[in-house]
């Protein structure tokens, strides 16, 4: 009987996900196709150095999704199903003030923890809750029927939490229990032909699409689904040229003669996609709702707790000179500001601790001269060679950006009423498992290199 272990259920559920999502989404088909183009492409121009962060195939294989739920009961499910395909929650996003328009949502995103599990199948689920009771958008009594509304629907049937509970138990599944929760788990996800109430969608809709795509029907289903592309400037452009109409802009850092850190995504506008809807006569007719799209990324090196501020700074920078000078291109902007104080080369970022690296001992022919024994020395004199840790997690202004650009209205948010408290600590809380902190893991692999290169050298070595 064959056994399929968590990573192989969860490199299946990913591509089942995607051949799902192509059909519904057939635009989403054609970012897949210029994503692998493009990066065939940067390949054969760039050789070796294309795959610094990923192998070609990872970066072929690589997709995050995005889903959105109601309460904690529903995110507890989420975390249970995901559990079973190997899937962590990491990291804590709260979207409510990342974004000048109503997106009434705090998120985590499940994924692999540690380096051999995402070199395997890195999939991601980015996963957003609706914050009920937050009265800057939701008025109590819209609260109360959200909630009564809310939690009368099921989302997940009971043989799928099951079998994901078997799962994460045995870190896998045999035949035929492999492929029915793989097919259970993607059906969750897909859009139901359930008509939907129209009087009641459209008054979440006046406060938040998101809310309404949210809390304005009874199911769930794949927000977007992203694959990630090795020249995301390029991909831009080629997707526009096919007549796909893009987003205005790619959200995260700009592109610049460094290296690349963090995140950069864009997306495909939503598209009107054919919806049932019921009058309150009763009466069903056809529609159309724009809440889907196509998401693409391009990843770069993961910032140390130091790095990430200085990537806040400059982004407040750019964000002051921009208002300062509206008529100028913001990407041109931010390319000054990051060209004026980010360091040029990964050895700088190394020798700042301003990035997460892994690292190895180099041949002693490459060495240029005797070297102090901490690691700043070391990589200057070419004694350790850093190698970058890919950047795995979300930026909360892109994700809330993305979100922005493909609402069809901004909605509404009382800003003098106090929002509701959401924290790390809370998401652990209702999810009934530790919400990890992604500088925890990257610091942790970092070390576990550190350990290894000081063995063979024979000394004690940290980051500073």
């Amino acid at each position: 009987m064959t056994f399929a272990s968590a990573w192989e259920l969860r490199a299946e559920f990913a591509q089942s996900l995607s051949r799902m999502y192509g059909t519904e989404v057939p635009a989403y088909t054609d970012l897949v196709q210029v994503a692998a183009e493009v990066n065939r492409d940067v390949l054969i121009r760039d050789g070796a150095d294309a795959e610094r962060l990923g192998t070609a195939t990872r970066v072929a294989e690589e997709r995050h999704g995005a889903i959105r739920v109601g309460t904690p009961q529903e995110m507890h499910q989420v975390a249970t199903i995901f559990a079973g395909f190997g899937m962590h929650p990491v990291g804590f996003y709260d979207l409510r003030d990342a974004a000048t328009s109503a997106v009434p949502v705090v998120s985590t995103a499940f994924r692999p923890v540690d380096a051999e599990q995402l070199a395997r199948n890195p999939f991601r689920v980015f996963t957003s809750m609706l914050v009920v009771d937050d009265r800057r958008f939701f008025a109590p009594e819209i609260s109360d029927r959200l909630t009564a509304f809310l939690g009368e629907r099921r989302l997940f049937g009971p043989e799928l939490l099951e079998l994901a509970h078997r799962a994460q138990a045995h870190g896998g599944l045999d035949q035929p229990h492999a492929g029915r929760f793989v097919a259970l788990a993607t059906a969750a996800f897909e859009l139901a032909a359930e008509p939907v109430d129209r009087s009641w969608y459209e008054t979440l809709e006046a406060i938040s699409s998101v809310a309404a795509d949210i809390g304005g029907v009874r199911s769930t289903h794949i927000n977007h689904l992203t694959p990630r592309v090795l020249d995301i400037d390029e991909l831009y452009a080629r997707m526009q040229s096919r007549g796909i109409a893009m987003i205005d802009e790619i959200q995260g850092p700009p592109r610049w003669d460094g290296p690349d850190v963090l995140l950069r995504q864009t997306s495909f506008r939503a598209l009107a996609e054919p919806r049932r809807f019921r009058d309150d006569d009763g009466h069903i007719s056809t529609g159309a709702l724009r809440v889907r799209f196509g998401e693409v990324e391009a990843r770069g090196v993961a910032l140390t707790p130091a790095g990430r501020d200085r990537y806040d700074a400059m982004v407040a920078e750019t964000d002051a000179r921009a208002a300062a000078d509206p008529d100028s291109s913001r990407q041109d902007i931010a390319r000054a500001v990051w060209t004026e104080r980010l360091p040029a080369t990964e050895h700088e970022l190394a020798q700042q601790d301003l990035a997460y690296f892994t690292f190895r001992v180099a041949e002693a022919s490459a060495r240029t001269g005797p070297a102090e024994p901490n690691l700043t020395s070391l990589i200057e004199h070419h004694w350790v060679i850093p190698e970058p840790i890919v950047y795995e997690d979300f930026l909360p202004r892109s994700a809330a950006g993305i979100f922005q650009s493909n609402l069809t209205s901004e909605g509404r948010k009382d800003t003098s009423l106090a929002g509701s408290a959401r924290d790390i600590g809370w998401m652990s809380d209702i999810l009934g498992r530790q919400v990890a902190d992604p500088n925890d893991l990257y610091a942790a692999q970092r070390s576990r290199s550190l350990a290894a290169v000081g063995a063979e050298l024979g000394m004690a070595l940290e980051a500073r």
